[in-house]
């Protein structure tokens, strides 16, 4: 009995239609991969760079029933004037300080304490934002 051959001999009639199709969808797949890649690239530096004022709460200690110290570090740019807003949590997690701090001074990093006044025993803090005034 002689063997039965299925489909076509390798490399006698050049590619099959799924083989082209296959690399086809591959380039398409790498540009569309890299235009995404290079628009969330974009998107980042231009969120980074148009930021002049950038701050981080990096303690803080309760000091009475009314009263919040919170340490800050502030960048920005050196001629820059930045406003940060800070607010207190109670142990319920509701608002009970907050208050904006504006930073002018002529340096381009600093580490601040600021007082925060409260209207009940706060047990947290958070810095809300950091923004530059215009």
């Amino acid at each position: 009995m002689a063997a039965v051959r299925e489909g076509l001999p390798d490399g006698r009639y050049g590619r099959s239609a799924d083989a082209r199709a296959d690399r086809t969808l591959k380039i398409v797949g790498a540009v569309l991969g890299a235009g995404l890649l290079a628009l969330i690239a974009w998107f980042g530096y231009d969120y980074i760079a148009g930021q002049d004022v950038s701050g981080r709460l990096t303690g803080f200690k309760v000091v009475a029933d009314d009263a919040v110290e919170v340490r800050l570090e502030i960048t920005k740019d050196k001629g820059a004037t930045g406003v940060c807003t800070v607010r207190t949590l109670d142990e319920y997690h509701d608002e009970v300080g907050r208050k904006d701090f504006t930073f002018g001074q002529h340096q381009e990093d600093m580490v601040k304490v600021v007082t925060v006044r409260t209207t009940a025993r706060a047990t947290s803090a958070e810095l809300i934002d950091c923004t530059p005034v215009r």
